[in-house]
């Protein structure tokens, strides 16, 4: 028998020398040390061995034996240790999923620092090099390098600080609690077993093999009643037995035959017109969704396209005909040019999971979600139950960016098995499933042309995109582009084209990083040929007032006054300057309610909706503690269950504007029932009368309801509203069958990027990020600057790094690790400025709106525009690998 030391306590190892020391860690029950890659990369299961940082998830458990270890848990056991006080402080976090794993290996830095450094601060590169093994794809890097270098010169050596997020104890100190570290007794371990071919139809499945093994619970089909997989990954059945090891055997025991059938993998592979057929007309309705929306008109296919729908353009039969008098005088001015965008995968850190369990008549289901209400709602629906026999809960959520917006095949394949094995039963996906069928941002071509009038006015405007969604549809990239740049005519249209690969899903901003990466490179492109500034050009095009006021910002700004001129440079490493501009569309909730109460003398917010990093908890304190002169820790804030007042969900960047109004009106109510209820008052000159009544107050609640906007300023209208008819349409739909609501006003982004080019070697690195947002009033701002700068740093790997890679004849993806795919490091992150300008929404009730999406938008076009300004070439592909920007300049010397 051998043992080891955690955080001070022996512990008994197991004798498999295959055990690994993370499963020994996490079986123990400090589940603060986080499994995301397996493999070593990402840092989340970083442990101090005998004070040394080591990845748990690859270490053998017996490498542990007679040695001391530490986990998260042990970290200032004894109080905060300063690299903790910091992390709060700075909000070196967001969902808080990898904040262990970076917060156990800064310690170690800090602590070896300060023995011989002293008080010295390091440098961004020294911090970077210190925690390069770690990823945070929320993108909390900015927060992180303040964090390390103030605590390692000694700054927060004394006492806890004030944390502007209120659950960033809980996550720096591995408290909080995700639903893959829920245990409760007698919980089993649920596999889904996953199709290896691409397109078959599936026979003899025989399932009594999987259940005459020792240990298994439960075995249950899942496949659709057409019994067909049309996908690498689509599920087949499902196994519940009492760990995980057990349960891939039973997998590995289920038979089954697969009639295989003709297959065809990708973008232009399916537009192939003898391509075989993905779903035929029957079948139609059985395809995923792409959009956060439930899809817009019927639509014609043919074959694999559906398409086109083109329900925004404007005058298009005449956009047409101007572009092709401009190709035929040869006109300058026109720009025209093919774009092709990547796959991004959402590569969220905690996988989608869920536990389910049933209490008796009652189902309670744990679920990594960023709709609390939506899907208990759902679930009630599918199994006949009513909805006070469904509770879901998410007390916190590692990352989601619009891939766990829905019932997912974990929460449908755990509640099955529950049922079946009447046991508790968890379903949590591995990496490999993580990025192949949990969903993406569907790559795309995109074919723009662009002409200006001999006024400089944008005359016409045509944008064709044809969005890879794999088994899914309702795309929407081109038509994004009626909602900027007024022009005489546009023709946009937008076609899915299906292929045996697994459906896409929203990602933050679904379809604006596409539409922006091809449309803000021709505006760029326009300005260069009519010899215009190009902030000036953009000035001229685009009335927005949001965004007039975001241009005036970004033209004063040194870097964009100094910049050289284009392409004048000479040398290996060359330095270029870009400008976008982006926007999203203003979202609120029908619905959406808040419930406050007095509790014991405290009061308490409620409201069934989730925290997936963006600060939900915060918002809700600071709203209701400015109202009372209250600190934001005085409030107790309840989310996360489904029996509360319903809430948003996490999607469409509405939270904030759906949570913030109805808090307001409940917090009139709470005022005016605190002093009818009064049995005193205030003493005369104090000052904190409110914290006094309440401390007096009985327990009491009121609730109130997101309320309609007020009326806006002359001249600001829905977005959907330039749309013309179908936008007023479109609106009405999202607003009947999604309780979404497209408010008056634009949220906006200008970013201007400072870019190096090493022409040697084609790499690109991003020195100075420059983020102008108009989001309204800032309801927590260091909340809202780590949003904007983690959607800046996703931005970042869309144009630089990120890409799935496929085996074009099996439709196998081969970038299922995280070794393979590659998302951005704290190394990667750049110098980052975010002005906020908090004008353009004072007709909405606190005057917040939300900004994940619009922040991440124009970001891979600035790159774009920065490099063409660097090197003379313009890149319309990404991501921008060096292989793709060497080629190009070849290209053009040997022009």
């Amino acid at each position: 028998m051998t043992t080891t030391t955690i955080n001070g306590r022996p512990l008994v190892l197991p004798d498999d020398p295959d055990a690994l020391l993370i499963d020994v860690i996490r079986d123990g029950g400090l589940t603060g040390t986080k499994l995301v890659c397996g493999s070593g990369v990402c840092g989340a299961c970083t442990v101090l061995l005998e004070g040394t940082p080591v990845v748990s998830c690859l270490l053998p458990a017996q490498a542990a034996a007679d040695k001391s270890l530490t986990t998260i848990e042990g970290v200032g056991a004894a109080g905060l240790h300063p690299v903790q006080k910091a992390f709060m402080a700075h909000d070196a976090l967001q969902c808080g999923f990898c904040t262990p794993g970076f917060v156990v290996d800064a310690t170690a830095f800090h602590d070896s620092w300060r023995a011989t450094r002293g008080a010295a601060t390091p440098s961004r590169e020294e911090i970077a090099a210190a925690l390069s093994g770690h990823l945070c794809r929320c993108g909390a890097y900015e927060g992180i390098f303040r964090a390390v270098a103030e605590a390692c010169s000694g700054r927060f050596d004394g006492n806890d600080p004030i944390a502007p997020r209120l659950e960033a104890r809980d996550k720096v100190t591995g408290l909080a609690r995700y639903t893959v570290d829920i245990r409760h007794d007698g919980q089993l371990e649920g596999v889904i077993l996953r199709a290896h071919v691409a397109h078959a139809r599936i026979t003899g499945l025989d399932l009594a093999p999987a259940r005459t093994i020792p240990g298994v619970a439960a075995v249950v089909p899942l496949l659709d009643d057409d019994n067909m997989v049309r996908f690498v990954g689509a599920p087949i059945a499902a196994v519940a037995a009492r760990d995980r090891g057990t349960a891939l055997k039973a997998i590995a025991a289920i038979s089954f035959k697969p009639e295989p059938l003709p297959a065809v993998i990708g973008l232009d592979a399916a537009r192939r017109d003898d391509a075989p057929v993905v779903f035929e007309k029957k079948d139609r309705k059985r395809a995923g969704n792409v959009s956060e929306g439930a899809g817009g008109a019927p639509v014609s296919w043919k074959g694999n396209v559906r398409g086109p729908s083109a329900p925004f353009s404007q005058k298009a039969k005449q956009a047409r005909s101007w572009l092709d008098k401009a190709r035929a005088q040869r006109n300058p001015l026109l720009v025209e040019e093919t774009f092709r965008v990547s796959t991004q995968q959402h590569a969220s850190l905690e996988p989608h999971a869920a536990v389910a369990r049933f209490d008796g008549d009652q189902l309670i289901v744990h679920i990594s979600t960023q709709a609390i209400h939506e899907s208990m709602e759902k679930i009630a629906k599918r199994y006949g139950l009513p909805h006070d026999k469904v509770r879901v809960i998410a007390d916190h959520v590692g990352g989601g960016f619009g891939s766990k917006g829905s019932v997912g095949l974990e929460t449908i394949a755990a509640i099955e098995l529950a049922r079946a094995a009447k046991a508790p039963v968890r379903v949590a996906f591995d990496r490999e499933e993580e990025l192949s069928v949990a969903g993406y941002r569907p790559a795309a071509e995109l074919k723009l042309s662009l002409l200006p009038s001999a006024e400089g006015r944008l005359k016409a405007l045509s944008l064709t995109a044809h969005a890879d969604t794999g088994a899914a549809v309702n795309s929407l990239i081109a038509g994004l582009a009626r909602l900027i740049y007024p022009a005489e005519a546009k023709e946009l249209v937008d076609f899915d084209v299906l292929s045996n690969l697994p459906p896409g899903a929203p990602f933050r901003g679904p379809g604006g990083p596409p539409m922006s990466f091809a449309l803000e490179q021709a505006v760029d492109e326009a300005a260069l040929r009519m010899k215009v500034d190009p902030i000036q050009l953009r000035r001229l095009w685009d009335p927005d007032p949001n965004r007039q006021r975001l241009y005036d910002w970004a033209a004063g700004l040194d870097v964009w006054k100094n910049r050289k001129p284009a392409a004048s440079q000479t040398g290996r490493y060359r330095r270029g300057v870009g400008v976008a501009t982006g926007y999203w569309l203003y979202l609120w909730q029908t619905g959406s309610s808040v419930e406050l109460a007095i509790k014991g003398g405290r009061i308490v917010a409620s409201c069934a909706v989730q925290d997936i990093g963006t600060g939900t908890r915060s918002v809700i304190a600071n709203t209701v503690a400015k109202a009372f002169d209250l600190e934001p820790q005085d409030v107790d804030v309840r989310i996360g269950r489904s029996n509360l007042p319903p809430g948003p969900g996490s999607g469409g960047s509405r939270v904030t504007a759906s949570v913030v109004p109805p808090t307001l009106l409940a917090i009139d109510k709470l005022k005016a029932e605190i002093k009818r209820t009064a049995s005193r008052t205030p003493a005369p000159g104090s000052n904190a009368p409110w914290r006094e009544m309440i401390a007096a107050s009985p327990d009491i609640a009121v609730s109130a309801r997101r309320q309609e906007d007020g009326r806006p300023p002359p001249g600001v209208r829905p977005a959907l509203h330039e749309a013309g008819i179908m936008g007023r349409v479109f609106g009405w739909v999202l607003r009947l069958m999604n309780h979404m609501v497209v408010g008056a006003g634009v949220p906006s982004s200008v970013q201007v990027m400072e870019v190096e080019v090493d022409t040697w070697l084609g790499h690109v690195r991003v020195l100075n990020a420059y983020t102008g947002l108009s989001i309204g009033k800032l309801a927590a701002p260091a909340l809202a600057r780590s949003q904007a700068a983690g959607a800046v740093i996703q931005g970042i790997g869309y144009a630089l790094y990120e890409s799935r890679e496929t085996d074009p004849l099996s439709g196998h993806i081969l970038s299922g690790s995280m070794e393979d795919y590659r998302i951005p490091g704290i190394a990667d992150m750049p110098k980052l400025e975010v002005h906020f300008d908090e004008a353009g929404f004072e007709h909405v009730p606190g005057g917040s709106v939300g900004i994940g999406e619009v922040a991440t938008v124009p970001t891979s076009p600035a790159i774009a525009n920065a490099i063409r300004d660097a090197i003379g070439v313009r890149l319309t592909e990404i991501p921008f690998r060096p292989d793709r920007l060497v080629a190009a300049l070849k290209g053009r010397d040997a022009a």
